[in-house]
């Protein structure tokens, strides 16, 4: 009886520049942009020296934003893809938090790049958040009935509210009983987003503008 030959089973290699990239979006989230050596990243990435990775990148800025650039486009195509906000059956925020949950090294990173306090990676962080801004603002201009003055203030708060659990998700670990990153934690955030978003889209904007008297108690 003839036996069937074995199938080899070969693993399909990853592109090197792509190789690159993850090590740098790890690296650079972890120490920033000053903190991190080419060399370093060269070596994550399985790179016989530094001098490979500038086949793909020309210098330390242009891998840097190549980085933000591939994980803040995505981001920046589920907000255009979103005509309004605050509604509780939009699958828009399980996406958004389906895809950080899975680069777990990007909120920390973006985070990250507003701390980097030089002049030319200050214009570079603008130029690539910049789309997300802008977007999310005419999202939030056609979901809520808060006045144009209180938007940037808005979009602020909605930016902690839903990137700030990820990029904080290590202290979580030290202070929560359960796993954040775990499926369950995960859905129970997802719905917590959903509720908070609606109710602080569509919520009293005049009320929450009133001013408390100083010295009535009330």
């Amino acid at each position: 009886m003839k036996t069937k030959p074995a199938v080899r089973r070969t693993r399909v290699a990853r592109p090197t520049r792509d190789v690159i990239l993850d090590a740098a979006e790890r690296r650079f989230a972890e120490r920033g942009f000053a903190g991190v050596s080419v060399r370093e990243i060269a070596g994550d990435a399985g790179l016989k020296n530094q001098a490979s990775l500038y086949h793909h990148f020309k210098n330390k800025k242009s891998l840097y934003e190549a980085v933000l650039l591939r994980g803040i486009e995505p981001l920046v195509e589920m907000i255009s893809d979103s005509q309004t906000l605050g509604d509780e059956g939009d699958p828009g925020i399980d996406r958004v938090v389906d895809y950080l949950a899975s680069r777990p090294y990007l909120p920390r990173l973006i985070q990250r790049a507003g701390l980097d306090d030089t002049k030319a990676l200050r214009g570079t962080v603008g130029k690539l958040l910049g789309p997300l801004y802008v977007n999310g603002l005419r999202v939030l201009a056609g979901s809520t009935g808060w006045d144009a003055a209180d938007m940037p203030h808005l979009a602020a708060g909605l930016y902690h509210l839903i990137f700030g659990y990820f990029a904080n998700v290590a202290l979580l670990e030290a202070v929560l009983p359960d796993d954040p990153r775990s499926p369950v934690a995960l859905a129970r955030q997802v719905h917590f987003l959903k509720t908070a978003v609606a109710r602080l889209v569509s919520g009293d904007a005049q009320t929450a503008r009133q001013p408390r008297s100083l010295g009535t108690g009330n």
